[in-house]
């Protein structure tokens, strides 16, 4: 009887124990991940949708009429300042250069006429033989042949610059863009479409337009050094998303608020040494606002209330308790929250917020632990 005593005595005991260990592990809470925050940097970002240009665009058209008769070069060419594009025939303004000539050649002789008139009555006028009026009249068809002969040699000159522009060159370094006409077109100074437009894209303009209130915001946050400042570069997102390699600044604005549209276009100026950028791409400007000591909370950890966010904040005995978050942008999938709603060393839960209530415990565990890992060992079973 006594040895039966002791195996329900010890039964009682251990279950007792048993007991008490699943009173302690109810104790512990909900395992669930959590998150002390600290101060860090961080950046919001503003995007506008750009057009992309090169720094020089060039339209390039002909000064003269004629038939198109050579083309040199084919859409999406690099070419040098200086190197031939087009080619006009040139015969007809050829011949209005070699008949200018001609007659530069005839006011030439008729100026050598006068001058010879001129000295050949000097000895008998210095003899009293014939007037000073007569002298005065020899003057005048002197300075007549002389004026003459200048207004020939500027016609000439004319001839010469039309029969050059015949040829047509490249005015800057660039890109060809499209050729509308094939050769044989008759091509005039008053089309309205040009040859082609030449393109430098070494650097390129981007235009973009914000609203009064973006700009305004803008301009401010440029001179704010304390909590938060606009970052001086800028980024420029492609078209397939991808980040340029390069970053920009913006150098220029158009001055005034477009009173259409309530806007403001603003001109950010990349370089683009691998010409991968050219004229009539599309991008999107990104402007980031940079937050030297930033508190972020994952977007993941809120809940919204009535379009409040929330966030579940742990007290020093790990109890939970619900509390609103003041957010002032995002930074990739954070909130950057307001240091009046959040502080350095809060802990933040993670996850598993729909299983929580304020009052609740939680057992804290760290990001990327396995739940498994965390739990307590099995109880062995009484023999």
């Amino acid at each position: 009887m006594k040895g039966k005593s002791l195996i329900v005595l010890f039964l009682v005991v251990l279950i007792a124990a048993v007991s008490c260990k699943e009173e302690e592990k109810k104790d512990e809470g909900i395992p669930l991940p959590v998150m002390s925050l600290k101060e860090q940097k961080a950046a919001k970002g503003f995007k506008y949708i750009g057009a992309i240009e090169g720094v020089e665009n060039v339209d390039i058209r002909p000064q003269v009429d004629g038939i198109l008769e050579e083309i040199y070069v084919d859409e999406g060419d690099f070419v040098k300042k200086g190197q031939p594009l087009f080619k006009i025939n040139s015969q007809p303004y050829m011949e209005d250069y070699k008949n200018a000539i001609a007659n530069v050649n005839l006011e030439k002789a008729k100026l050598e006429k006068a001058k010879t008139d001129l000295d050949r009555l000097q000895p008998l006028i210095d003899n009293e033989v014939i007037s000073e009026v007569r002298k005065k009249s020899a003057q005048a068809d002197y300075q007549v042949a002389l004026s003459s002969l200048q207004r020939a040699q500027a016609q000439a000159a004319n001839m010469k610059i039309n029969l050059n522009f015949t040829t047509i060159n490249a005015p800057v370094n660039g890109f060809i863009g499209r050729i509308p006409k094939s050769t044989g077109n008759v091509v005039k100074k008053t089309d309205s479409e040009p040859l082609t437009v030449l393109s430098n894209v070494n650097q390129i303009y981007v235009y973009f337009s914000m609203s009064e209130s973006d700009y305004l915001y803008y301009e401010k946050a440029k001179k704010d050094t304390l909590s938060k400042q606009m970052n001086d570069k800028v980024k420029l997102v492609l078209a397939d998303g991808s980040i340029y390699d390069h970053m920009g600044n913006i150098d220029a604005n158009s001055g005034q608020i477009d009173k259409t549209t309530g806007s403001i276009t603003l001109r950010a100026r990349f370089q683009n040494p691998d010409t991968l950028l050219r004229s009539g791409n599309t991008g999107k400007i990104l402007m980031e606002e940079i937050y030297p000591k930033a508190i972020l909370v994952p977007q993941s950890a809120t809940t919204f209330i009535q379009d409040k966010k929330f966030v579940f904040v742990l007290n020093k005995d790990n109890i939970a308790e619900r509390k609103e978050i003041i957010t002032e942008g995002r930074s990739g999938d954070n909130y950057i929250v307001s240091a009046k709603s959040l502080s350095a060393d809060d802990r933040v839960v993670l996850s598993g917020i729909d299983k929580l209530a304020s009052g609740i415990k939680v057992k804290p565990i760290e990001r990327g632990k396995l739940l498994g890992e965390l739990q307590e060992p099995q109880t062995p079973k009484a023999p």
